[in-house]
């Protein structure tokens, strides 16, 4: 371990947001009880709104942007972490207002880190990231309001994105015969070889539509929000649930309550950031069981930290698709 490292850090000019790979060390480093040697990081598209400006998540400059990092503890004052631990970070802010994953070393609180399941390398940590942990927290909505494998279809939207793939990973696994929507129609064997029986075109739910409508599905992982997620509650089964997780469409929801009044239908809403530690746990040792680990490798790709920049375009254009590992040393 060095006291020096790389870092793309973001800092506010007059043209807007401008990232730069830099060397900084130890001390440029915020407050924390756990320091961490990071191995890898990932773009989420949280990660792209950010470092685009696109949305204004970043609330400190310069800040290290990266909302997830994996690593191996190098010091601790917390008493549940020592050296040598490999854990994950998702979320709590980091990369927002706390220097967050793409550098290759962080500080943080210790109670914002999970240790990995040992069934799971560091860098498949990254491949999963917020989007994968955040499908497994979907899926958990989905078992705790009793939605069951036989019980019907499981509609996953933004189908080829990193929620989409990992979702229809898990939901395959488990069971559920799986309908993928998605506005790629060249991904059709792709998210077939995840696991999805069928594919509709987004097309089908993303304009305006019916209060209420046919019912199609049992359940849904919606990371897209506005008309589409108003189109799954209205065209869900009698008592079924949609897990919503994302505004990728929008933030808005031009709903009514008919589905909720004259079907029953569930509404959970999965918050990833602050999500209690407990959950945390669950959800790791959880995607450390059921996820299909070949499949998580089939929808990854890797990138090194000078990628990150292009990449924060990409995926708000929505041409990232699956997961991207960063390797933060490369």
């Amino acid at each position: 371990m060095s006291d020096t490292f790389r870092a793309l850090q973001v800092s506010k000019t007059d043209d807007g947001l401008k990232p730069e790979i830099k060397g900084l060390g130890l001390g440029d480093l915020m407050e924390g009880d756990v320091t961490v040697e990071v191995a890898a990081s990932t773009v989420n598209y949280k990660d792209g709104l950010a470092i685009t400006g696109a949305s204004p998540i970043i609330r400190k400059f310069p800040l290290i942007p990266g909302i997830d990092f994996s690593g191996t503890v190098t010091a601790s004052d917390n008493a549940s972490f020592k050296a040598g631990d490999k854990v994950v970070l998702n979320g709590w802010g980091v990369g927002e207002g706390h220097h967050g994953g793409y550098a290759g070393m962080a500080r943080v609180k210790g109670d914002w880190l999970v240790k990995l399941p040992e069934t799971i390398s560091l860098d498949r940590a990254m491949a999963i990231g917020t989007a994968g942990y955040t499908a497994m927290l979907c899926v958990l909505g989905l078992e705790k309001q009793g939605v069951k494998p036989g019980d019907g279809d499981i509609l996953v939207t933004g189908a080829a994105g990193g929620v989409g793939s990992v979702a229809i990973a898990l939901l395959s696994k488990l069971g559920y015969k799986v309908i993928a929507s998605t506005g790629r129609a060249s991904e059709e064997a792709y998210l077939k070889d995840l696991g999805a029986s069928e594919i509709i075109d987004r097309k089908e739910l993303s304009e305006a539509g019916r209060p209420i409508g046919s019912e199609r599905w049992a359940g849904a992982v919606d990371p897209v929000g506005s008309h589409t997620l108003a189109n799954v509650l209205a065209q869900t089964k009698y008592g079924g649930t949609v897990t919503a997780c994302g505004l990728a469409q929008g933030p808005d929801l031009p709903a009514t309550v008919l589905p909720f009044i004259l079907r029953g239908v569930k509404l959970i809403g999965i918050d990833s950031v602050m999500a209690p530690k407990a959950i945390r746990e669950e959800a790791w040792a959880r995607l450390g069981k059921d996820l299909d680990l070949a499949k998580l490798d089939a929808m990854t790709t890797k990138a090194g930290l000078g990628d990150v920049p292009q990449l924060a375009q990409d995926i708000l254009a929505g041409k990232v698709r699956g997961r991207v590992v960063v390797d933060v040393n490369a």
